[in-house]
This record gives C-alpha cells, sequence and structure tokens, in this order.
C-alpha cells in the first residue's frame, strides 16, 4: 500500500549545486515523522519544496506524489490548507501584521473550511482559547510575545482541517507546558493525518513517537522508529546530537565582582494597557551571565525593552552605568527577520554597519568563522537564509558593537543542540572577556544553568502580573 504523501529522489538546487538530497521519505496518517539535524542542513528548505515556495534561485527537482498522484509545484498550491498546510519557522512571515489574532484565524475557518461568519468567528475562539490564547484574541501580531506569535501561527495553520501538516519547528519560543500543549495537538492531528515536524527539541521527537530522520550537510544519515534511534543511535552525528541533550551541568566560574552596568528598582511594567511586571529588582555585572526563564507571554521580553530604556516604567527605575554611551547596550531579537531589512544582502548590512561605526571588518570575519557561518550566506537577503544562520549573524552584529549590556532574548531558539551549545559557549566568552553583562532568555533550564552565572525565574502571582524574580 502506497503512503499518503510520497518523496522521491528529491534534490533542492542553487545554481547547480546540491542543497538537499533526499531518496526517499514517506508520510502516513498515525505515523508522525521528526525531522531533526543541524542547523542549515536543509530541513526547511524541504518543507519549502513541498510546498512550493522555494525562494528565488533554488529549484525543486523529484516526485511529489500525494495518494498515488504525482503533483507539481503549482497543483500542490492549489490544496494549500485545504489538504496540505504549513506551519513556516518565522511566525513574522505568516501572520498579516495588521489583523487581529481572532481574524487571521476567523479567516481560514470562513474561506477554507467554509463557515459563515458567525460559526467561523466562534471556531477560532475555541481554538486560541485552546492553547492559552483566549487574552491574544483582539491583539496585533506586534503585540504579542515571540512564543503567543508562534501558536497563534499554528491556530491558523491548522484551522483548515489539511490532511498534511508540515511544521517548521512549532514549538520554538515555548515554555515546556506550552510546548506539550502544541505536541498534544500536533499527535492528534497525526492520528488521522500526516504530520512531519522539524524540531531541534528531541524530547519533541520523542513525544511524538513515529520515525525520525537526521539531516546532515543535506543528506539523510539516518532514519528509522524514534524510539530506537534516540535509544541506539548509529551514526555519529546521531551520537553527538542525542549526548548533547544527555550531558550534565558544568558549573562555570562566577564573574568577578563589579558596580552593575544595568539595575532596577521597583520596576512595574505594563503593556497594552494591562500591568505584567511588579515589584523587579535586578542588577547585571559587568561580564556576568544572568539567566532568566519564565512562561511563554508573562514579560521577559517587556523587561529587557525597559532595561535598555524602550519602555517606560509604570514605576521604579532603570539606571545604567555612568559614562556610557547608549550604543553600548544592545538587543538581541527574538525574531532574527524582524531585525534585517528583508530584500537587502545580508553583507550589505553589515558593511553600512562597520562603515557608519567605523569597525574593523576583520572583527566581523572573526566572528563569522567562530560561528560556523559560511561567507556566500552574506550574498543573500534574509528571506534566504535558514532561522538558524540568520540567528547567529544577528548575533555576530550586535557583538560588533562592543555592547556593555546585552539583552539575549532566546538566542539560540532556531539551533541544534550541538551548533546551540557552541554559540552559548562563544557568546559567554566574549562577554566575559570583553566585561559585558548579559541576561540571557531562555526556556531551556539546562542550557542557561550550564552558561549562565545565575538564573532568575518571573513568577505570576494570583493577579497574573510577574511579581518579582526569584532564584530558580
Amino acid at each position: 500500500m502506497s503512503a499518503m504523501l510520497e518523496l522521491e529522489a528529491l534534490r533542492v538546487t542553487a545554481g547547480g549545486r546540491a542543497l538537499v538530497t533526499l531518496p526517499r521519505l514517506d508520510l502516513n496518517p498515525g505515523r508522525p515523522l521528526c525531522l531533526v539535524g543541524e542547523t542549515g542542513a536543509g530541513k526547511s528548505l524541504l518543507l519549502q519544496a513541498l510546498m512550493g515556495t522555494l525562494p528565488p534561485g533554488l529549484v525543486a527537482e523529484g516526485d511529489v506524489r500525494l495518494d498515488g498522484r504525482v503533483l507539481d509545484a503549482d497543483t500542490r498550491r492549489q490544496l494549500w490548507g485545504r489538504r496540505l498546510a504549513l506551519l513556516p519557522q518565522e511566525p513574522s512571515r505568516a501572520l498579516d501584521p495588521i489583523m487581529r489574532s481572532r481574524g487571521q484565524v476567523t479567516e481560514v475557518h470562513r474561506w477554507v473550511r467554509g463557515l459563515d461568519s458567525g460559526a467561523a468567528r466562534d471556531a477560532a475562539t475555541r481554538d486560541l482559547e485552546r492553547l492559552g490564547l483566549a487574552e491574544a484574541a483582539d491583539k496585533l501580531p506586534g503585540e504579542l510575545s515571540g512564543g503567543m506569535a508562534q501558536r497563534v501561527a499554528f491556530c491558523a495553520a491548522t484551522a483548515g482541517g489539511a490532511g498534511v501538516l508540515l511544521a517548521d519547528e512549532p514549538t520554538k519560543g515555548l515554555d515546556p507546558p506550552r510546548r506539550d500543549a502544541v505536541v498534544a495537538l500536533l499527535a492528534n492531528h497525526a492520528e488521522t493525518g500526516c504530520l512531519l515536524v522539524v524540531t531541534h527539541d528531541l524530547e519533541v521527537a520523542r513525544r511524538l513517537g513515529g520515525d525520525l530522520a537526521v539531516l546532515r550537510d543535506g543528506v539523510l544519515v539516518e532514519q528509522g522508529p524514534t524510539e530506537r534511534l534516540l535509544a541506539e543511535p548509529s551514526h555519529a552525528y546521531t551520537r553527538a546530537l542525542v549526548e548533547a541533550h544527555r550531558t550534565p551541568t558544568v558549573p562555570r566560574a562566577p564573574a568577578a565582582p563589579g558596580p552593575p552596568v544595568v539595575s532596577a528598582e521597583g520596576l512595574a511594567l505594563a503593556r497594552g494597557g494591562r500591568t505584567l511586571l511588579r515589584d523587579i529588582e535586578l542588577a547585571v555585572g559587568p561580564g556576568e551571565l544572568v539567566g532568566l526563564a519564565g512562561a511563554s507571554g508573562i514579560g521577559k521580553s517587556t523587561l529587557g525593552d525597559a532595561l535598555l530604556h524602550l519602555l517606560p516604567p509604570e514605576r521604579g527605575r532603570v539606571r545604567w552605568a555612568p559614562g556610557l554611551d547608549a550604543l553600548r547596550f544592545q538587543k538581541l531579537y527574538q525574531d532574527p527577520p524582524a531585525a534585517f531589512a528583508p530584500e537587502v544582502p545580508l553583507g550589505r548590512l553589515l558593511e553600512e554597519l562597520l562603515e557608519r561605526h567605523r569597525l574593523a571588518p576583520a572583527r566581523l570575519d572573526a566572528l563569522l568563522e567562530a560561528f560556523g557561518l559560511a561567507s556566500d550566506l552574506l550574498g543573500r537577503p534574509a528571506t534566504a537564509v535558514s532561522g538558524g544562520e540568520l540567528q547567529r549573524i544577528a548575533l555576530a552584529r550586535v557583538l560588533l558593537l562592543d555592547p556593555a549590556f546585552l539583552f539575549a532574548d532566546e538566542p539560540v531558539s532556531r539551533l541544534d543542540a550541538l551548533t546551540g551549545r557552541r554559540v552559548l559557549d562563544l557568546l559567554a566568552a566574549e562577554a566575559r572577556e570583553r566585561a559585558c553583562g548579559v541576561l540571557l532568555v531562555g526556556h531551556d533550564r539546562y542550557a542557561l544553568e550550564r552558561v549562565c552565572d545565575r538564573v532568575l525565574q518571573l513568577q505570576a502571582n494570583r493577579v497574573g502580573a510577574a511579581s518579582g524574580l526569584v532564584a530558580a
């Protein structure tokens, strides 16, 4: 019996050079398939090839069969939402910036499923409530946290009831409870439909079960039942990937004491008319890495904006170390595409930065090499590189400015475990060497504890606002 979705001899090329080569891959209802591997290996390109949405200059070859019928890219586009749905890695590319959350989901129920306007609105409301997004229903994407935007995009992608769902990092930016809720929804879809999930989180793969495929340098190196591959991986890369998730925490030497580069006293913060944080007391010293954990949407990014004087507090005060220019206080955005002009080659953007601030090009070259970034990436715009590659380019760019304080909002959320470990280690080394204080946001407690001097937790009180920071 043939699979519901079959891929045969699939290749993605650029200028004749193969970026992804996949001899065969089958998807069946009731059998989820997770695709894991290093950042930039071509996982997202594979999903784009299936949907017929590859960036200009990239070409897909091979056969894609749905229910035994070979479909070209134009035919597959006609099935979007009804038979074939994609949840993109970047919410900013999936959501209409001027449409409120409920409307984004309502229009799928209305125009794809064919419900009348009232029923479509009610269905959208239920979808959002199921993912804990009742308060986000009337907000624009720009008013949502990264994790909330990811869940809204999930609701919109699945509202049409497509039998084949391709999900690109669907749990990125979510705390464990929210992640598990999304995994449960994915598993529910897989009971009757086909599910292909790209993920860097092996716990997501383990919970979904089914099969696991490992991609490296655009080539499938190992495939089989998820439980077996995670317990007894045979390929060296798969073993290293699994081991990176198992390695115990190694405490790091604490940073040298010194006066704080940034501090907050009695801070209360609001967004959209709602108080998110109150009674915040915090200080970050030079060269100190402080981890910040907390549930999705609790106010971690809001706190970072206040520390950078991007958001005025309701009460309290933020102090910067005296004598430092505002340029020395920097933010690494959770959503890298939002921080780059979309159609301008990355190399040109970086060259302009070097020229404007009279920075040495050798410093950029050293950072790109340290972060494992190929120089040919700079010839592409932000829309033509992977999320993990863009995340590392964003980090290299902000380090060029020699910050005294860096608010790093989920800086490795788009990276595989091996690359993420290396990037965090490099960030920690840079911070210590250059006396840069870092407030590092993340949902992976192990990763925070491994590189940070201390980890703090934002906790909500009974009225819904985070009532302070406690040691995690």
